[in-house]
């Protein structure tokens, strides 16, 4: 990355470097395409990894959405897992969603919208949210993305969030069962230094 360059830089500043690179998603290897300037460029990182493993089968239909999306392991796990859901990946940095926009082309995927936060349609609704959120841009912007996301979710319907537990997950946990009263947070799953957290809508 150029030294100004962070993951959650909406424009990296670096020049694009595609290059190959094998991945295995919903079970299966593929041969995609990754860039410099991104999160995680060379493989699914940790956090996302125990996210994956952790989650019970995507919804067959209805919106999915991957937050802080990345390159897109988790909105093409989930488009390859739903074929007949609509996925909305999204993230700030406008590389990391064109490296998304390859890749379903790639797998033949016509399901997956990679799109910045402002492009998702307010009127929205999701059938469940996985993410492995940006921690490192702070607690208080993390509370704001929070707050755009989580009151989108249907009724009935759950969020799955992986939080690193030296990172403030179960300070985060606890944020959330304090702000999102119409929510029933709990802690699914711990592995590899990590919480899965599970948010639930009330039906």
């Amino acid at each position: 990355m150029a030294s100004g360059d962070h993951y959650f830089s909406p424009a990296p500043e670096s020049e694009l470097n595609l290059r190959p690179f094998t991945v295995r998603l919903a079970g299966t290897t593929y041969e995609l395409v990754t860039a410099n300037g991104i999160f995680s460029p060379e493989r699914v990182d940790a956090g996302t990894r125990v996210l994956l493993d952790h989650v019970p089968a995507a919804p067959p239909g209805g919106q999915l959405l991957d937050l802080g999306c990345g390159w897109g392991p988790v909105a093409l796990t989930l488009a390859l897992e739903s074929p007949h859901a609509t996925v909305w990946a999204v993230d700030v940095n406008t590389r990391a969603l064109d490296i998304v926009r390859r890749n379903a082309q790639k797998l033949g995927l016509t399901n997956v919208n990679p799109v910045t936060p402002e492009n998702v349609p307010d009127d929205v609704r999701f059938t469940t949210i996985w993410s492995n959120p940006p921690i490192r841009v702070g607690k208080n912007e993390l509370h704001n993305i929070l707050e755009q996301w989580l009151p989108r979710l249907e009724p009935g319907s759950d969020a799955w969030l992986v939080v690193q537990r030296n990172l403030g997950s179960d300070s985060l946990h606890r944020w959330m069962q304090a702000t999102f009263p119409d929510l029933t947070t709990t802690r699914a799953a711990t592995a590899k230094g990590y919480r899965v957290l599970r948010a639930r809508a009330h039906a």
